[in-house]
């Protein structure tokens, strides 16, 4: 996916959903762990060097896998680059948790389960479609089925770091 820099740094200054300087080793064999600036805003995880205004790097959160190290370690693995694992160090085991929850809410997979859920639930209570009066309630990325497809799959990732 191409990003245009500009914009990928103009997002990088919005106000961030978490921030934290973290302890952070790249996927490249030989990387050693590196004190950044790990930034969350919508569904990228900025990082940046402790003394830069500028994003260093930024991973969109979409098709990866959060998975909790040990008490105080999160990595993060893309599934078309398994090999490719991010690690963060985290300064307590409650930061660690947060962050990986954070992560896990930040996709756009866990939003449209979301929406589907609540489109569900509003359907099943009042009988109306809520998303009819938008026009889109015959869209694909809003039907059930595909929840239902991929729920087994996202609900073993949030059972990972339980």
């Amino acid at each position: 996916m191409r990003f245009n820099e500009k914009e990928l740094v103009f997002l990088s200054r919005q106000p961030p959903e978490r921030a934290a300087e973290l302890g952070m080793r790249g996927p490249k064999k030989g990387d050693v762990v590196k004190r950044r600036v790990v930034k969350l805003i919508v569904n990228f995880l900025f990082y940046f060097r402790t003394d830069e205004d500028e994003p260093i790097g930024a991973l969109l959160l979409e098709q990866c896998r959060v998975e909790r190290e040990d008490d105080q370690v999160f990595s993060i693995v893309f599934l078309d680059e398994a090999e490719r694992k991010y690690l963060f160090e985290c300064d307590s085991q409650e930061q660690c948790v947060e962050w990986i929850d954070a992560i896990v809410k930040a996709s756009y997979e866990f939003m449209r389960k979301n929406l589907i859920y609540y489109r569900t639930e509003i359907h099943r209570l009042t009988g109306t479609d809520p998303l009819e009066q938008y026009g889109i309630s015959d869209e694909t990325r809003f039907q059930v089925f595909l929840v239902l497809q991929s729920a087994s799959i996202h609900h073993c990732h949030l059972l990972c770091f339980l």
